[in-house]
């Protein structure tokens, strides 16, 4: 008899929503991580000052609060101390001259500010929000079907349109293009990419059917409580192991990988075929980021204080030039003016640092696999809507695209999404299978953000592999 019916290597949300799958159905599963914390991308630790909580990756969770996996679980890992906070409005996107585009909860309030485009902005993105369940029941799943086939149709008819041309065919207004172009800025894509739509347009979707929450506490939060849940269910967690071979691991009839395709190949290419082993090799990573946690004795000095009502803060300007910056990264070169993510979540969460204090959180995409210092950069531009912001830092922290490889070595470069996720790699990372969670060994899959439906904290990869796994246990 094996040691265990499972083992996955890797902490993640994805690593740990295949666990969770499997204990549910009733296996033993050993979870090993070779950190000396769980969690993978959604970690929380004090790196600038003592008592400031900063999320070390990911920070705001509208695929968390969403993702079919994490409502089914809903109950039972609030149980586990798992609480979502909701700040008053979902995202903001200053504009030069003290405007700002506010994205309400609520798409007719969010439509009144956007002028001319009111009324398409109230049918198109109205639709897609009252059918919203429905989209992410087949977009957070792999190639198949539709199960809501005229749903998915209407919304894949313009998603898969360049954000670049969808913005010129539907929206009259720049500052409802520049609002769009932060939204499918998160695809770290540039925006005349096909596909880059459905990014933005799901994103925008979600932070009108159910916010653009975030883990009271700090990311960690959603980590802990899932392990928590998961000893619960009998499983088992070891940290500090780094794993370099499938010699050194217990007996299982099944090991699944919360890795990269790299990982995979590091860890079992010996139990591989050499042409899967060459097909993954050719799987492509995508720009990395910079990102900036921020120790501050007061809140960010906003020109515009509506952009207070939001947990995150698109920063970057018009469609244009949010554009330029987002090509130019994944084309290798650094922008001077970069598009910027940022979230201020103790303004909405007070214990995230001391009473009156406050933290935040910021990143830029810039070339795979770069070095280069973006912290006067990202500042300059934080301080064209936030005049005298540097004023109020108490202490920062930065990561480059190496230290984030270091920190997680799925972040191959940098790459947060672990792999581009282009129109080539969107359903088929990382290579064309039937399943993409399978291998040719069918002892061994793949249970990552490297597989559909890619980067984001919603568990769906690692759901989708535990029960392909499930199927031959």
């Amino acid at each position: 008899m094996p040691d265990y019916d499972a083992i996955v290597i890797g902490s993640g949300p994805n690593g740990l929503a295949a666990a969770i799958t499997l204990a549910e159905a009733g296996c033993s599963v050993l979870v090993i991580e070779a950190s000396d914390t769980i969690g993978g991308g959604t970690r929380t630790k004090e790196l600038t000052l003592p008592d400031f909580k900063h999320d070390v990756c990911s920070a705001i969770h509208p695929l968390a609060v969403s993702s079919p996996f994490f409502k089914q679980l809903g109950s039972k890992l609030a149980q586990f101390g798992l609480e979502w906070v909701h700040p008053d409005a979902p995202v903001a996107h200053p504009l030069d001259n003290g405007d700002a585009v506010i994205v309400e909860r609520d798409v007719a309030k969010t439509a009144e500010s956007l002028g001319a485009d009111a009324t398409i902005y109230k049918q198109l993105i109205g639709a897609m929000t009252d059918n919203y369940d429905k989209l992410l029941n087949d977009f957070l799943a792999p190639l198949k079907i539709p199960r809501y086939p005229l749903h998915f149709a209407s919304f894949g008819a313009v998603g898969i349109l360049p954000a670049s041309t969808f913005t010129k065919l539907f929206f009259r207004e720049e500052r409802t293009r520049a609002m769009f172009a932060g939204m499918a800025g998160h695809s770290l894509q540039a925006l005349e990419n096909p596909a880059t739509t459905a990014i933005g347009a799901m994103l925008l979707m979600l932070a009108h059917a159910v916010g653009w929450g975030m883990a009271k506490g700090g990311s960690q939060a959603i980590s802990n409580a899932m392990v928590a849940y998961l000893e619960s269910l009998g499983g088992e967690v070891r940290t500090n192991w780094h794993v370099q071979s499938l010699a050194e691991l217990p007996s299982a009839k099944k090991i699944l990988f919360n890795t990269s395709p790299q990982g995979l190949l590091n860890i079992a290419g010996g139990a591989l075929p050499s042409l899967y082993k060459k097909r993954l090799g050719n799987y492509t990573y995508g720009a990395g980021v910079f990102k900036i946690d921020y120790a501050l004795s007061e809140p960010i000095p906003w020109q515009n204080p509506e952009v207070a009502r939001a947990g995150t803060v698109h920063l970057g300007g018009t469609f244009k030039e949010i554009a330029y910056s987002e090509r130019l990264a994944v084309e290798g070169i650094h922008c001077d003016k970069p598009y910027i993510l940022l979230a201020q979540q103790s303004l909405f969460d007070d214990t995230r640092a001391p009473a009156g204090k406050h933290t935040g959180w910021a990143y830029c995409h810039v070339p795979h696999g770069s070095t280069r210092d973006m912290t006067d950069i990202m500042e300059n531009q934080i301080e064209r809507y936030a005049p005298n912001f540097r004023d109020v830092v108490l202490e920062r922290h930065t990561m480059n695209t190496l230290a984030f490889e270091r920190y997680n070595p799925n972040y191959i470069g940098g790459d947060i999404n672990a792999g581009v996720q282009d129109l080539t790699q969107l359903f088929t990372r990382p290579v064309i299978r039937l399943s993409p969670y399978t291998t040719p060994n069918d002892k061994l899959y793949l249970a990552s953000s490297s597989v559909p439906p890619g980067g984001g904290v919603h568990g769906m990869g690692g759901y989708w592999a535990a029960k392909e796994a499930l199927k031959t246990m």
